[in-house]
């Protein structure tokens, strides 16, 4: 037993060490680019909702490995400007997911804001709040609360996405696993890489639900 656990547990859990380091980069870099890519949307200046619209589009919908895979290895390819574009592969990774869930999170935070009343505006106006004041006191309040259970949602699905470093040969959790099941011939590391999983997503999924409580009774 410890032999094994030396050989397959240990290796796993410093990938999981990666893959959790992975996924606290995306959400905290994602969430508040998301937060702009929302308010650049809704933006009256019109080229730069356009832009913003079109940029959440692509995103969202192209797959998130075809994005890592040209982050990864092709822009490196692009004549004349490749070899300034060649970074590191756990960088890499991470800029691709940042780019891709910055997108799902804007429109899950436009979700939100059109789910408020308009007359919440016009309230505001009436109690003298300026703009600021009303989209900081009642708006974005209002607006989170709304968000959270797609974005907690969002963030379970990240955390079993960071799987997808595996295509890009980056060593995480799912990388050993593999490892293991080759060399052992077994099928037993998939199912504790599966477990992994599961207890993060776990823990992910009771600590939003603690946080939902919070907003519910502010």
């Amino acid at each position: 037993m410890a032999d094994y656990w030396s050989s397959v547990i240990m290796p796993m859990l410093e990938g999981a060490q990666m893959t959790l380091l992975l996924f606290f980069i995306a959400i905290i870099v994602s969430v508040p680019i998301g937060f702009l890519l929302t308010l650049a949307i809704n933006s009256k200046v019109k080229p730069l909702s356009w832009l913003a619209t079109i940029y959440v589009t692509i995103m969202r919908g192209t797959p998130l490995l075809l994005q890592l895979l040209i982050i990864c290895f092709g822009l490196p390819m692009i004549p004349g400007i490749g070899e300034y574009l060649t970074i590191d592969r756990f960088a890499a990774a991470c800029l691709g997911f940042i780019l891709n869930y910055a997108a799902y999170f804007a429109e899950i935070f436009r979700g939100g804001l059109l789910s408020i009343d308009k007359g919440q505006y016009e309230a505001a106006k009436v109690l003298g709040l300026s703009k600021s004041q009303t989209t900081r006191k009642i708006i974005l309040p209002q607006m989170f609360r709304v968000a959270l259970p797609s974005v907690a949602n969002e963030s379970i699905t990240l955390i079993k996405d960071t799987a997808l470093l595996y295509a890009v040969a980056v060593p995480e959790l799912l990388h050993f696993a593999e490892t293991a099941v080759n060399r052992d011939f077994s099928i037993v590391p998939y199912f504790i890489a599966g477990a992994i999983y599961l207890i993060m997503t776990i823990i992910l999924t009771v600590f939003f639900k603690w946080l939902e409580r919070r907003f519910q009774y502010e």
